[in-house]
């Protein structure tokens, strides 16, 4: 119970009546009366709002949300007092997620109630919880207010951002990789699987042509060739602590890197091959290749939670056990972010993974490098630092040419230009047949 402002308010002019009776004691029954009459007022109306019943409350929300966009959250309240209560609200809603109409102030007819949506953004993944609803009930009068909590303790999973997967993944098998920034490129040679026969077009080589079909309906006949199927692709994921940096809207590498590998996930798994992943760099987590179609949902609830550790992340264990659990040839996509200090071990475990399997990195880097190259010098300090930027950024471009001898495809790229730069060596692959 705490005393409101119009109970104050009172209190105070009561005080000064009291004050101006010593020059003026005339006033003094007039103040005794005021005192009386405040403090049966006072104890009337604190007795009518301890005896007042906590209204009802039932939250509507999805169980799943997605993270970094706005969703709705519908709170209904049910007056169960035998009158209309004005009370403050304010949804116990998880520490970091961000709220637009919060706290408010309703009415509630008696009988009967009232609802009031608000919107909430959580800016990152895992499990998040509504600890309750807090509730500041106001008496008849005004004079007192009353701190209750309402409603029921509820979890919710926040997901990567599954409507901006969802669009990217659209484009992807809806033939608009172009709006993806996706390249289209033409097959090389015929490594991939016969799909059907077809009228010759221009622009066909003469390879693809079936003579025998030709002579048999006297025109030309092409061999059309679809992307091999049912092959396997292991996504090599660092949630060390190099991926806890944070660049565009105070996402960190780790959650560009699984946006990016759950839409290539999706559109392998469109391409009838098996996804599988490897978590190393903290809590270690294993799903093996698989084409079920309960793959991306799987998937999807395995890295959920995911967060980038403190840890030291270490590759070469991360190759090693990777061999041991996934014997059969696959492509693996090592998503990381690699300074000077981890290049040796990086390029261990490249040896370790291409004797058995294909191997592309994803090498993240942070969008302030590209910011510091693109700035004017204005002093020598300015000067110092773009210099020993240069130097860094060739040694990072060396030790990525050291990996392309070995036969690894690598990606030097930011994390906003992670998912076409996958779609696109994907593509490739497949159409080449390297599997």
């Amino acid at each position: 119970m705490t005393p409101r402002r119009p109970l104050l308010l009172a209190l105070g002019t009561w005080t000064a009546l009291g004050l101006a009776c010593a020059w003026l004691p005339a006033l003094l029954p007039l103040w005794q009366g005021a005192g009386l009459l405040l403090a049966g007022l006072a104890t009337a109306d604190l007795w009518l709002l301890r005896a007042t019943p906590v209204p009802a409350l039932r939250r509507e929300v999805a169980r799943i949300l997605p993270q970094g966009l706005w969703c709705d959250v519908r709170l209904a309240l049910t007056n169960r007092a035998s009158r209309p209560l004005r009370l403050d609200l304010h949804d116990l809603h998880p520490d970091d997620a961000a709220t637009q109409g919060l706290p408010a102030t309703l009415w509630l007819p008696a009988p009967g109630g009232a609802t009031l949506c608000y919107r909430l953004r959580a800016p990152s993944r895992g499990v998040r919880q509504f600890a309750g609803c807090d509730l500041r009930l106001h008496s008849r009068l005004g004079l007192w207010g009353r701190r209750r909590r309402s409603g029921p303790v509820e979890q919710i999973r926040v997901y990567p951002s599954f409507a901006e997967i969802r669009h990217h993944r659209l484009l992807a098998t809806s033939d608009h990789l172009a709006g993806l920034g996706v390249r289209r490129q033409r097959r090389r040679g015929a490594g991939a699987e016969f799909h059907q026969l077809r009228e010759y077009r221009r622009g066909d080589t003469l390879r693809q042509i079936d003579w025998k079909a030709t002579s048999r309906v006297r025109k030309l006949i092409a061999r059309e060739y679809q992307d091999e199927r049912d092959q396997r692709l292991v996504f090599l994921l660092d949630c060390g602590r190099r991926m806890r940096h944070r660049d565009r809207a105070g996402h960190a590498h780790l959650d560009e890197a699984l946006n990016a590998m759950l839409l290539l996930a999706y559109v392998a798994m469109h391409q009838g091959d098996a996804v599988g992943l490897l978590a190393y760099g903290g809590e270690a987590r294993w799903m093996p290749p698989r084409r079920a179609p309960d793959t991306a949902r799987r998937l999807l609830q395995m890295v959920f939670d995911l967060q980038p550790s403190l840890a030291v992340a270490d590759p070469l264990a991360a190759a090693q056990m990777l061999l041991q659990r996934q014997p059969r040839r696959a492509l693996v996509v090592l998503l990381t972010n690699s300074r000077d200090e981890d290049h040796p071990e990086l390029l261990r475990a490249v040896q370790v993974l291409r004797r058995q399997h294909l191997v592309l990195v994803a090498d993240l880097r942070e969008t302030v490098l590209d910011t510091a190259l693109a700035a004017p010098l204005g002093s020598a300090a300015e000067a110092l630092r773009f210099h020993a930027l240069h130097g860094y950024l060739e040694d990072r471009r060396q030790h990525h040419e050291r990996l392309a001898h070995l036969g690894v495809r690598v990606l030097d790229l930011r994390p906003e230009q992670l998912p076409p730069a996958l779609l696109n060596a994907y593509s490739s692959i497949k159409r080449a047949a390297l599997l």
